[in-house]
């Protein structure tokens, strides 16, 4: 017997369809202004509403228990892909865009909601495309980078009941922080420190624009990469990503990309009068000492040569110190927290530079964060748990539990860490040979076995660029088709921490 009501899942993901349909108000008001692609939003807005509308009649009063959360969470972030790639595949009108391909489409909005930043979009491509497809694609990471889900729970009491289960299933990391007794309070809490860092952003990146300091980031570019900067997206509307601006811009973005990878109830603490709180973070602490140390191996990297002339827009890091800084700093930031930005060409760089950078996407950003990847959490309950098993073997008798800071971590929590971490990893190497093995199959694209690699990480970890012809300036379109929807679904199970998804393809879920 079924035991997921699964028309409560349905219809409440109507009623979410029906709130993505305003959001597109934002790409339709850029079309009215430029003059470009207007039909195709007013026509995606229309058919959003309806279908928005004829899902919520499956279920008039749906209920949500624990599955039918998870089931939710899991159908809503691929129906809004689907949903979202439709002004892709309507502003192609049949041409030969990439973005007109129903499989590209939905690799694209993929990539924007789960705020992975991989693209297939050629550098020729942007040129194809409108102001206001550009705009969507840059508001699709914004929606996706603190949660559709989230910001559901924060205006509509329906969903309020559930939120804290919701929540626990789309937030990024193994806990959720309660900041108010409510936790709709919490959403909106949550939400607001988000849409501020971002106003802020928008606002200095114009600011150096108006006095001169930033030529190319007028109006447009400064909203579009302030949609995609605090989400830790990557998108950019310009082929050259954050190179095609000045190095003050690119200062300017690294500390909120290193911002974006931080907790931000943290920043909710600091608002309150309580700036302890980001000293007494362990979590923080390891975060911050690891962009450090990193930042420093590949500005020392960088400095002695391991950027070429022809892999750095703008020219080498050779004997610089600024540009090896600035450049270490920016790559660190960026691929750390899954951010997926890029000022320089790092696929041409020596390997080990490379590798340095492959290292910083395993760790990933905080909890409570919009950064990807494994988590830094994780990672230090990992290392506390290999040094127990240490201690324990040759102290049997000894009773160790696990710490961060003050607080002991209880054994459910530590075994779920490790046992998502194990299905991570899992994952990340079978899809790695799946990857490679179709590349070979084809001639449209060579992989080596660390482009193959980066390719897995990339999108699972929600990072975007890779090595090789995933570089920051390449893309994923020579990809067969095959690869790019296993490199759909990776992104999908890779924005709910695997589990949300991958527990409904078992029988366990959904009989008695």
């Amino acid at each position: 017997m079924v035991r997921v009501d699964w028309r409560a899942a349905v219809s409440l993901t109507g009623m979410v369809l029906k709130y993505l349909a305003l959001t597109m108000l934002v790409p339709l008001v850029v079309a009215i202004v430029y003059g470009e692609d207007l039909l195709v939003f007013v026509v995606t807005i229309a058919f959003t509403v309806f279908l928005g509308l004829a899902l919520e009649r499956s279920d008039p009063d749906p209920d949500l228990q624990p599955r039918e959360a998870l089931l939710f969470v899991a159908i809503t972030w691929l129906t809004v892909a689907i949903v979202g790639a439709i002004p892709y595949v309507l502003a192609g009108y049949g041409t030969a865009s990439t973005l007109s391909h129903p499989v590209n489409a939905l690799f694209e909005s993929m990539s924007g909601f789960t705020t992975t930043g991989a693209t297939v979009t050629g550098e020729l491509s942007f040129d194809r495309h409108s102001h206001a497809i550009l705009m969507w694609r840059q508001l699709t990471q914004w929606l996706g980078g603190m949660g559709i889900i989230v910001l559901m729970i924060a205006i509509l009491p329906e969903l309020a009941v559930n939120g804290a289960q919701l929540i626990r299933a789309e937030a990024p990391g193994p806990e959720l922080q309660k900041l108010t007794p409510k936790i709709a309070e919490t959403a909106r809490i949550l939400w607001l420190v988000y849409f501020g860092f971002t106003v802020f952003l928008i606002c200095l990146l114009y600011g150096l624009h108006l006095v001169g300091l930033a030529p190319n980031m007028g109006f447009y570019n400064a909203v579009a990469h302030g949609f995609t900067t605090l989400p830790t997206g990557g998108f950019s509307p310009e082929a050259n990503s954050i190179a095609a601006f000045s190095a003050v811009v690119q200062w300017v973005i690294i500390p909120f990309m290193i911002v974006a990878g931080t907790n931000f109830a943290l920043f909710w603490f600091l608002l309150r009068g309580e700036p302890r709180r980001f000293i007494q973070n362990t979590e923080f602490r390891a975060y911050a000492g690891a962009i450090a140390v990193l930042v420093g191996i590949l500005g020392a990297l960088l400095y002695s040569g391991a950027a070429p002339a022809l892999g750095t827009l703008g020219g080498t890091t050779e004997g610089t110190t600024e540009p090896a800084l600035r450049q270490a700093a920016f790559q660190i930031g960026s691929l750390m927290n899954s951010t997926g930005f890029a000022t320089s060409d790092f696929a041409q760089w020596e390997t080990n530079a490379q590798l340095v950078l492959l290292f910083a996407m395993f760790i990933g950003g905080s909890a409570g964060s919009t950064g990807g990847g494994i988590k830094v959490i994780r990672w230090l309950i990992i290392l506390k748990v290999a040094r127990r098993e240490l201690l324990t073997t040759a102290h049997p008798e000894a009773v160790r539990p696990i710490r961060l800071g003050s607080y002991v971590i209880d054994e459910d929590a530590v075994r779920g860490v490790l046992g998502f971490t194990f299905i991570y990893l899992i994952v990340f190497g079978v899809a790695t040979v799946l990857i490679a093995l179709d590349a070979a199959r084809v001639d449209t694209i060579e992989l080596s076995a660390i482009d193959a690699v980066s390719a897995s990480i990339a999108t699972i970890g929600n990072i975007g660029p890779g090595f090789g012809e995933l570089g920051p300036f390449g893309g994923y379109n020579g990809f067969p088709t095959t690869s790019k929807i296993l490199m759909i679904f990776l992104m999908w199970i890779g924005r709910l921490e695997i589990i949300p998804v991958l527990v409904m393809f078992t029988g366990a879920f959904w009989n008695r």
